[in-house]
């Protein structure tokens, strides 16, 4: 086994690797979102198993960051790869804290996982393509609303050009008016 790695930098979630991944094993991302893992938990204080994967050889499924698992997983799974086996131990605040999970999980229970990622995938109705294309997409938009707010910036400042070549034209043919003005009509017949 590995050193124990301390992923929540305050002791609450320790990882430990079991069995590494091969080296060009893919780890969750943005593009996959959605794990599969095995995995089996025990409680810290008696040694107990609380829940398995194993037994039924099933995989458990879940999206990263989605708040459908408890925080130390998220936190872990993230740094995982697929092939990847884990030890994990997990502090009650980054578990099911002082409720626990009753009847199986008590409260305050600090919790050790074996978990290994099976998978990670696209979420549902995307695909590895489509997920791409999102983000260009969005990347698009955000170029288009760039170039309309600066032709929008350059028109407010033509516009402001306008007015002000305006007002100087109306300004000046005022002071020509005036300038006419002397001298007219305020001379003294004979």
């Amino acid at each position: 086994m590995g050193d124990e790695i301390d992923l929540s930098g305050d002791g609450g979630v320790l990882k430990q690797i079991v069995r590494r991944a091969k080296p060009d094993a893919i780890a969750p991302s943005d593009d996959f979102p959605v794990v599969d893992v095995h995995y089996e938990g025990i409680l810290a204080e008696d040694g107990k198993v609380f829940d398995t994967t194993r037994e039924d050889n099933l995989v458990f499924s879940f999206e990263l960051g989605s708040g459908s698992v408890i925080r130390s997983w998220d936190i872990a799974l993230k740094t995982m790869k697929v092939g990847e086996v884990a030890k994990l131990t997990c502090k009650p605040e980054y578990a099911y804290g002082s409720g626990g999970s009753p009847p199986d999980i008590p409260p305050d229970a600090t919790l050790i996982f074996e978990v290994e990622l099976v998978a990670c995938r696209p979420r549902k109705g995307a695909s590895v393509g489509s997920v791409s294309e999102d983000r260009a997409r969005l990347e698009d938009l955000k170029k288009q609303r760039e170039i309309a707010a600066a032709a929008k910036e350059d028109d407010k400042k033509k516009r402001e050009e306008a007015k002000a070549a305006a007002a100087a034209r109306i300004q000046a043919k005022l002071d020509a008016k005036k300038g006419q003005g002397k001298g007219k009509g305020k001379g003294k017949s004979k």
